[in-house]
């Protein structure tokens, strides 16, 4: 029999945490915090858990699940931002939800899938609700580590950790829930590094693959300074066209509906009284693009640290697969030409970049002095 939990893959420790809570209420708690590395499945956890708190049967095709798993279960919120934070005029109606007893199913669930992203004027709001929580309501916060949410939430919730989940795991679920051919599943999970939405999208999609090709290629031809700044601007302007192309037909379809809904649709010029309701729109919408190239950008990175750590495995010697077995020969080049402390050297300087990307330091800076930092030494 399928269940909810089956796309929750390589997570059986904290499968097991969340099933007993669904089974024993005496393990219930009112808030919990799932966290786990990007590509975990914090967000499927959630998912399957809010799903079975409805029904605990768990069976995907039962009203209660389904709906859940739909995202149209009256009683089941998830909340995301496409923002850099989640605002507190996000936070406030969920405060003013979690109070409402729940009109169809057992509990009131809501689901904070970026709680990382709280800052402490909207974490304060939600923590309130959190110290008082109505008896038949459950909040699930999801994010990469415990450290990533305010202490204050952190001490009154739940943890439960997942885990990097096996490759083979990962590419079991492509191929038994997308179709996608088990070679091809295999190269995709193990190239996103296990990370479940990533395999899935280089899988499916073979731009996807080809622009990651594209960035494992800067690594072998940086030759100096001049090299480095060119590919800089090069990656930071595909970052931009991914997060425009991502982002503006969604912004011209709300900002359509916003004129519809003001009477101001096919007009040149917005009326003043209007403006103010229009670039509140704008705001949200350039957050958003924003955010969308830093991840862009951030998994970038994340594939350029998986170049590097083939370089070291094979200047080590290790006896485990490389994560980009096409670019074997690329990677042998540089084994070859460098030492394993230059490679520790270069993925510092690919952490360090990722760190000045999440605390606002201007991507192309950014880009630039990680790139020139990768360079070969004399």
């Amino acid at each position: 029999m399928t269940t909810v939990w089956d796309d929750v893959v390589g997570q059986d420790p904290a499968v097991a945490v969340l099933r007993e809570a669904v089974a024993d209420p005496s393990r219930m708690t009112h808030a919990w915090l799932l966290t786990g590395p990007p590509g975990s499945g914090r967000s499927n956890a959630a998912r399957a858990f809010a799903a079975a708190l409805q029904d605990p049967s768990g069976d995907p095709r039962s009203p209660g699940c389904a709906t859940v798993l739909a995202g149209t279960h009256p009683d089941v919120t998830f909340v995301s931002t496409e923002g850099v934070v989640i605002r507190v005029d996000t936070v406030r109606p969920l405060v003013e939800l979690a109070q409402r007893a729940p009109s169809q199913g057992r509990w009131r669930v809501i689901v904070i899938e970026d709680a990382d992203r709280l800052n402490e004027t909207s974490g304060n709001v939600l923590l309130k609700a959190i110290e008082e929580p109505p008896p038949r309501t459950v909040w699930l916060l999801c994010a990469p580590s415990p450290q990533d949410v305010l202490v204050t939430l952190r001490s009154r919730s739940r943890s439960v950790a997942l885990r990097v989940p096996p490759v083979e795991a990962v590419a079991d679920l492509l191929v038994r829930r997308d179709g996608i051919e088990p070679g091809v599943a295999l190269v995709a999970a193990r190239a996103a590094q296990s990370h479940v939405g990533v395999a899935r999208r280089l899988a499916r999609d073979p731009e996807a693959r080809a622009r990651r090709s594209a960035v494992l290629r800067i690594a072998p031809r940086l030759r100096g300074v001049g090299d480095a700044v060119l590919a800089a601007a090069e990656l930071v302007e595909t970052a931009q066209a991914d997060a425009k192309a991502a982002t503006e037909e969604r912004d011209a379809r709300e900002r359509q509906a916003l004129l519809h809904s003001l009477g101001a649709e096919g007009l040149t010029v917005i009326p003043p009284a209007l403006r103010g309701q229009v670039k509140q729109l704008e705001d949200e919408q350039k957050r958003r693009a924003t955010r969308a190239q830093r991840d862009v950008l951030d998994r970038a990175m994340v594939d350029l640290l998986s170049f590097y750590r083939d370089v070291l495995v094979l200047q080590l010697g290790a006896d485990v697969h490389l994560v980009n077995a096409e670019h074997e020969e690329a990677a042998r080049g540089i084994a070859e030409s460098s030492t394993p402390e230059q490679t520790v050297r270069r993925m510092d300087a690919v952490g360090e970049a990722r760190t000045r990307l999440e605390g606002n330091v201007a991507p192309l800076l950014a880009v630039e002095a990680m790139l020139i930092a990768l360079r070969p030494q004399a």
